[in-house]
Order: structure tokens, then C-alpha cells, then sequence
């Protein structure tokens, strides 16, 4: 069985200062239109959805605890802590880079963490197959001291120190297609070699300066595309760098970084992908689990700015892993599809895919 695990509570997170029309906070749900650039109408649809389709009925419906302050601490200093709670129990504020939040804002940003936690620490004990936290605010950017790009927590990084304090794994692969690059997971994981760290994004969009194939982590592979890639340059490189990588590193667990923010449709990246590609990334994903770890596989959902799209992609990759016959088709599949790059294009992403497999070491 599939565990989905969301919490309204999540999508009641806004960007407090960048509230313009109403206070909120309390049981003043944030609007929409005043709040943070990173919508709450994202999630709220792909759940949804599932529920209009009928998806939800092959998923465990669950949510979770706020991630208590000892689970936090083992990433987050106890400053970083304090004063991000102080600001939250006081209106609210802005700790770091496009990282806005309203009074409450760090209960609803520990509960996101707590949704991750329950998700690995699931799959873990074998009470799920695998596990979706519909997670908000995201956390792949954040560093142990510094917010970063709407992310408050490192909820993927406190989720894998939970398990290992819990004895529950030793060796973790996170694998990031987020079209953003996953700096925070990377940097605090940089110096321990049984945590792998995978991103695969658009290069140089967010961070600027992070994110290049050539890094000092002990333990990490970047795959840094030029803006266009689609379908055939998201699939290639999980075949050719990001199966093969796993394999050398044999995880106890998968954990994928699921942002949508790579649809031909999103805003704020710049790449081609479609639905049908994150249904494709997924399957592999799960045979990659199925061959290395018993199955076990957990997604944290991360960006994703289309409000119209990002429920369809969330769907189709839902409903791999629930192996359900149920599924939304995509209106804007053709669209995607007929803006796919062409054989000569493509052949340019292979090329460079390629490069990155025998640097490290993948051929």
C-alpha cells in the first residue's frame, strides 16, 4: 500500500510580510493572492484531484506530528531554532532568501517535517510499500542556519537523521528532480558517505552558484541540464547516471526530492518535462528500489509553481506508485509534447548526459 500523507494545516502556510490584503494567522486562513509567490493551491489540487478520480481509494489517507525540537536540532542549530520561532510567535518574519512566513509559521513548517519523518520512518519499519508526503513549505534548499528559496526545515535531512537515531537504516540516497538545484540536502550531507545526495535540475536557475557536476561532497552527483530539456533528456539521465549511481552506492532506502517545478508549463524553470515523465522517472525509481532495497521508496514533495499542471503530474506519479488503474489524463500532455525538443537537440543533451556518467564513473 501507498501512504499519502498531508495535513490542511500545510497549505494554511503563508508569506506573512508579503500578505498585502488581510492579516492571517490564527483561523484567518491566508488568501491566496496575498501570500507567498510558493501556493498553497499547488498541493491543496493534487489532493484534490486524487480524491475527484477516485486515486485516493488506493492510498492510506494518514498525517503525522509536528517534528519535535529533538528531531530538528539534529540538523538545525538551537539559535536558528529559537529565533525562528520567536519571529513566528511574534507576526512573523523573513530569516534568510525568499523565505517570507506569518505568525505560525514555524508550528506549519515542523508539521511539513513531521509528514516527511513519518513517510521514511513507514516505509522503513515495512508499514507501507512506499510513502507520498504532500509536503509545504518545502525544505531542499535549506541550510542547517539559513533559509533559502521558500524552504524553512530541511525536512528530507531531519527525516534521514531521525531514521538513522531510530537505527531504522545506515545508507540513503536522495535523488532531486526539483528543476532547482537541491543545495541545502547537499551541503549538509557533503562530509558523510552513507547519505548519497542526486539532483537533476536546470542549470544555473536556483541557487546561481551551486549545483555544477564538479563538487567537494563526498558522496554526490549533480546532473545540471541547459534550459529545454524534455522527456527524452529527464529519462536519459535517470537511465544512464542516476540507476547506475544508486546501484554502485546500494541504498538501504530511496528517497526522491519531488518538485514538478521541470513541467513545460511551470513558471519559474525553464525545461519540457510532462507527466508522462515523472510517471517514467517514477517507475524507475521503483525498480531501482525493487532491485536495491526491498522497495522501499519515499517521495517529500517539493516545488512545483502551475497550479493547473502540477496536480496532473503529482497524479500520474501517485498513481505509479499505488500501481492503480486509475488516471487523470493530462490536458496539457499534447501541448508538451508537441514542444518537445527535436533528434538533434536531443542528441546535444545526450552528449552531455554521457559526459556526466563517465565523470562519475558511470561507464
Amino acid at each position: 500500500m501507498t501512504a499519502f500523507f498531508s495535513d490542511e494545516r500545510c497549505f494554511w502556510h503563508s508569506g506573512g510580510n508579503y500578505a498585502l490584503v488581510a492579516p492571517v494567522g490564527g483561523l484567518v486562513q491566508p488568501l491566496v493572492a496575498g501570500g507567498l509567490p510558493e501556493s498553497p493551491e499547488t498541493k491543496r489540487r493534487l489532493r484534490n484531484l486524487i480524491e475527484v478520480t477516485g486515486l485516493s481509494r488506493d492510498l492510506d489517507i494518514r498525517t503525522a506530528p509536528e517534528a519535535t525540537q529533538e528531531a530538528l536540532r539534529r540538523v538545525h542549530p538551537a539559535d536558528y531554532l529559537n529565533e525562528f520561532k520567536r519571529l513566528s510567535d511574534t507576526g512573523g518574519g523573513e530569516m534568510g532568501e525568499r523565505t517570507p512566513f506569518g505568525p505560525g509559521g514555524f508550528e506549519i513548517a515542523a508539521l511539513s517535517t513531521g509528514l516527511v519523518i513519518a513517510a521514511v520512518d513507514g516505509v522503513l519499519r515495512g508499514h507501507f510499500d512506499n510513502a507520498y508526503a504532500l509536503s509545504r513549505p518545502p525544505g531542499h534548499h535549506c541550510l542547517p542556519d539559513t533559509p533559502m528559496g521558500y524552504c524553512l526545515l530541511a525536512n528530507i535531512a531531519v527525516a534521514i537523521e531521525a531514521a538513522k537515531a531510530a537505527g531504522l537504516a545506515e545508507r540513503f540516497a536522495v535523488v532531486d528532480w526539483d528543476v532547482h538545484h537541491g543545495n541545502g540536502t547537499e551541503a549538509i550531507f557533503a562530509d558523510d558517505p552513507d547519505v548519497l545526495t542526486v539532483s537533476l535540475h536546470q542549470a544555473a536557475n536556483y541557487p546561481w552558484t551551486t549545483g555544477g557536476v564538479r563538487t567537494d561532497a563526498r558522496s554526490n552527483v549533480n546532473i545540471p541540464l541547459p534550459p529545454g530539456g524534455g522527456h527524452v533528456a529527464y529519462t536519459y539521465a535517470v537511465e544512464q547516471v542516476v540507476r547506475p549511481v544508486l546501484s554502485t552506492f546500494k541504498p538501504d532506502i530511496i528517497i526522491i526530492a519531488c518538485g514538478y517545478d521541470a513541467s513545460g508549463v511551470d513558471p519559474l524553470g525553464r525545461m519540457m518535462a510532462g507527466s508522462d515523465t515523472f510517471a517514467a522517472m517514477t517507475r524507475s525509481m521503483m525498480e531501482a528500489a525493487d532491485d536495491l532495497c526491498g522497495g522501499r521508496l519515499a517521495m517529500a514533495h517539493e516545488g512545483g509553481y502551475s497550479e493547473v499542471h502540477v496536480p496532473f503530474c503529482g497524479h500520474a506519479v501517485l498513481g505509479e506508485m499505488a500501481r492503480s488503474q486509475i488516471v487523470a489524463p493530462d490536458p496539457l500532455s499534447p501541448r508538451i509534447t508537441a514542444q518537445q525538443p527535436d533528434e538533434r537537440m536531443n542528441t546535444v543533451y545526450r552528449e552531455l548526459i554521457d559526459e556526466i556518467a563517465v565523470y562519475n564513473g558511470c561507464r
